[in-house]
């Protein structure tokens, strides 16, 4: 008698964990090249604006020295960790981004765009791109040929906004004088509605994303009690997170502030998760702590230039503009 050894041996991954490990690569993928895009968009958009600025050539210069490998190597590890957050974790990011987003868009004059909230909205993007794709294409008959489109599509975007930007930061000037580029000739026209379109897109992005999360993390509940103990808490987390960062950057708007605030979020989201979700959620968690930091590491020079403006914007307006004085609107 005895079990054969045949036995022992731990089973074959089945093809329908390979599909599912394949569509969360490819959901992972798209989310990536979503926030590439809009990572090159907002430098492309402060080089127009500091070369079209001569007293700000040493900000143009640290836009255009940021090293274009490193925008291959951010999508690569920005799908990793896309791929390993989960469906549910991902839609509490959105959540939490989008609530600080219209708290911050609320609270600024009126047609005023805040540069830092693109910046800061990467891994938030990401994930509300890969978690929406999760739900809508649950149980479609050829969802994983749908991804592999989308996934093209998106790539191909990307490689050509990459090509746009490179040819920008080393042609622009010229060809804005010899005025035989049309691509340059347009940029040099329509480069301040660069933050309007970008914020138009985000809007829509977060509207699918918001409604695909509440609806996700909706399903794992079977009585309408378990949701409001699920969503009562949180609901009270998100706000007090809300009012305690603002306040927070208002007084300090430092590098060392941004840190902190993602810290508290994941913090907060952490301990909620310890009291209404599971132990995957938690690690889960974690990995979107380490893709917040990764995104604010790549988008540190953006983010300085971002907050030079503030400081200066902020001085401009104690000081009072000259009468007849034309004053540049700002991208932060």
């Amino acid at each position: 008698g005895g079990l054969p050894p045949s036995s022992w041996l731990p089973a074959w991954p089945s093809p329908a964990w390979g599909a599912s490990l394949a569509d969360s690569f490819l959901q992972g993928l798209v989310g990536a090249c979503a926030v590439a895009v809009l990572c090159s968009l907002v430098r492309l958009h402060l080089y127009l604006q500091c070369a079209n600025d001569p007293e700000r050539q040493a900000e143009k210069e640290a836009v255009r020295g940021q090293w274009a490998l490193l925008d291959q190597l951010h999508v690569c590890v920005l799908t990793g960790l896309l791929m390993v957050v989960g469906a549910r974790v991902a839609a509490l990011v959105v959540l939490e981004f989008s609530l600080r987003a219209a708290s911050t868009l609320l609270s600024l004059p009126k047609g005023r765009h805040s540069g830092q909230l693109l910046v800061l909205c990467q891994f938030s993007l990401g994930c509300g791109v890969s978690c929406s794709l999760s739900y809508l294409q649950e149980g479609a008959p050829h969802g994983t040929g749908s991804l592999l489109l989308s996934a093209g599509l998106a790539g191909l975007l990307t490689r050509y906004v990459w090509r746009l930007s490179r040819h920008v930061f080393a042609l622009y000037e010229l060809h804005c004088r010899e005025g035989y580029c049309g691509a340059c000739l347009f940029l040099l026209a329509t480069w301040r509605g660069i933050p309007q379109l970008l914020g138009n897109a985000l809007k829509v992005a977060f509207l699918v994303a918001d409604l695909t999360a509440v609806a996700l993390i909706n399903r794992d509940f079977l009585t309408t009690a378990e949701a409001i103990r699920f969503w009562t808490p949180l609901t009270i987390c998100y706000t007090l997170l809300v009012i305690y960062m603002q306040e927070e950057q208002r007084q300090n708007p430092s590098q060392q502030m941004i840190y902190q605030t993602v810290f508290v979020r994941m913090g907060g989201l952490l301990i909620l998760l310890m009291t209404v979700g599971r132990w995957m959620d938690i690690l889960n968690i974690l990995v979107s702590l380490v893709g917040e930091i990764w995104c604010l590491v790549r988008a540190g020079a953006t983010l300085e230039i971002c907050r030079k403006q503030v400081r200066k914007r902020r001085r401009s307006g104690r000081e009072g503009a000259q009468p007849g004085q034309w004053v540049p609107r700002p991208f932060c």
